[in-house]
């Protein structure tokens, strides 16, 4: 049996999974055609007669849009445009943001949107691979760490010790050691109850060197009485949320707290309306909220705005809204509404022997094991349907050496698992040299060039 299986953006997946990966395309029984992309390169019909089966898993490369006034001011970007900045995808490398302004406000309550206050209120040498110490004797140095204010060390210097594995791109780092962004204001439409982030990236926020939650305690009244019957991940956020809003910190950790000049901050009920412009129409100056009260109870709950607004003052503004996918080809099954092909457990509807996973299956939610689950569902799905018969594989099928010649024919020319190899050695070497995990290569045409192509 030969089946297809269409990945897209493979190269930059998340880090804790390349090992596996690597063992897979390694294997005899798969191979890996890069360079390619289907419904321009090769038609989805042009593979499934090459193919017994086809699954397509190309995720979700767009983003959702706010859909208001002055979305498209300078100053505006999409989370998943300066994530891809600041991780060195090629398609996001000549973005440059903006970050000459102090506040900055992100519209989302997920792991995205936290990620991105992370990065921008980090120390820079919190963000570089390795950090010497070197403390000037001060009352200041004497506290535990975890309350060091950014005001103990310069963003080039004198930072806590830290072993940060990180291959933000040199072009980011230098961009954001020039930053003057200190506050950072995370919103979204419904309540702390709802929140979509994790408890390990809200944790890691809270202890970010030389920064300061800001939680409205009010907006956590009763809360930890409403979540007591609710599922262990939920109470513990909440928790954690609740504690990190009224804790009140030590004499001495509040004197050093009061010094700390980089925020941040959640913003409940609150729909972004209008991004208002400078006087000169040309960029951000704010956004103006509307104020929202919930209906219904727990994840469920719906925003419904109460015809209060405020503005709140920002020369930044991310929208993290969530992502979502794409059609591919017109012979492919699409639900714009929704985003994802129509099928079920994973077998593309009206289209037998084509399958699809991931979020291009279920829509931009979840983590890691999620996706991994949802894999496993449609893989079964394949092998029920090749038991079953389903998948007629009495006829024998060309496999790649029919799409083969079709890109050749076309002046496609595919890259393959040992050319990526080659390009990932390039990045380990470069960054090993600048003491970095890696040195991410941002030009297609120069990874192309170093594989020979």
């Amino acid at each position: 049996m030969h089946a297809f299986f269409y990945l897209k953006n493979g190269k930059y997946g998340y880090k804790n999974v390349i090992n596996t990966f690597t063992h897979t395309a390694r294997s005899d029984r798969c191979a890996y055609y890069g360079n390619v992309t289907v419904g321009r390169d090769v038609t989805v019909g042009e593979l499934q007669q090459a193919y017994h089966a086809v699954v397509l898993s190309y995720g979700a490369e767009d983003n959702r849009v706010l859909g208001i006034p002055g979305e498209n001011l300078s100053g505006v970007y999409s989370a998943r445009a300066f994530v891809g900045w600041y991780n060195g995808l090629p398609e996001n490398r000549d973005l440059k943001p903006d970050l000459s302004c102090e506040t900055a406000l992100i519209v989302g309550h997920g792991n995205v949107a936290l990620d991105i206050a992370r990065i921008l209120l980090s120390p820079l040498d919190f963000l570089r691979p390795t950090v010497r110490r070197e403390r000037s004797v001060s009352a200041e140095n004497m506290l535990p760490e975890p309350y060091l204010p950014l005001g103990s060390f310069t963003r080039e210097s004198r930072c806590p010790t830290i072993h940060k594995k990180t291959d933000i791109t040199d072009c980011s780092l230098a961009a954001l050691a020039c930053s003057k962004v200190k506050r950072v204001w995370l919103a979204g439409r419904r309540g702390p109850l709802q929140v979509a982030f994790t408890i390990k990236e809200l944790r890691e926020m809270i202890n970010l060197p030389g920064t300061q939650p800001v939680l409205n305690p009010a907006d956590f009244t009763g809360l930890e009485n409403a979540v007591k019957d609710a599922p262990r991940p939920r109470k513990r956020l909440t928790e954690l949320m609740v504690k990190t809003a009224l804790e009140k910190p030590r004499e001495k950790a509040a004197m050093v707290q009061a010094a700390i000049p980089r925020l941040w901050g959640l913003k409940f009920q609150r729909s972004p309306q209008e991004v208002l412009p400078t006087p000169d129409g040309t960029r951000v100056r704010g956004v103006r909220m509307a104020l929202t009260r919930l209906e219904g109870l727990g994840e469920s709950a719906k925003a419904v705005p109460t015809g209060d607004v405020e503005e709140l003052e920002c020369g930044l503004v991310l929208s993290s809204i969530g992502y979502r996918s794409l059609p591919l080809d017109p012979a492919v099954p699409f639900d714009t509404q929704h985003g994802v092909i129509p099928n079920s457990s994973g077998r593309v509807m009206g289209v037998p022997g084509l399958y699809c996973s991931g979020w291009v299956k279920r829509g931009p939610v979840g983590v890691i094991i999620t996706t991994m689950n949802d894999s496993f569902d449609t893989a079964q799905s394949v092998l029920e349907d090749l038991q079953g018969g389903v998948l007629d594989v009495s006829v024998s099928r060309e496999g790649f050496g029919a799409v083969g010649s079709i890109l050749h024919s076309r002046g496609i020319r595919p890259v393959s698992f040992s050319d990526w190899e080659k390009i990932d050695a390039a990045e380990v070497a470069r960054g090993k040299a600048a003491g970095k995990p890696r040195e991410k290569i941002v030009d297609p045409q120069e990874m192309l060039q170093l594989i020979g192509h």
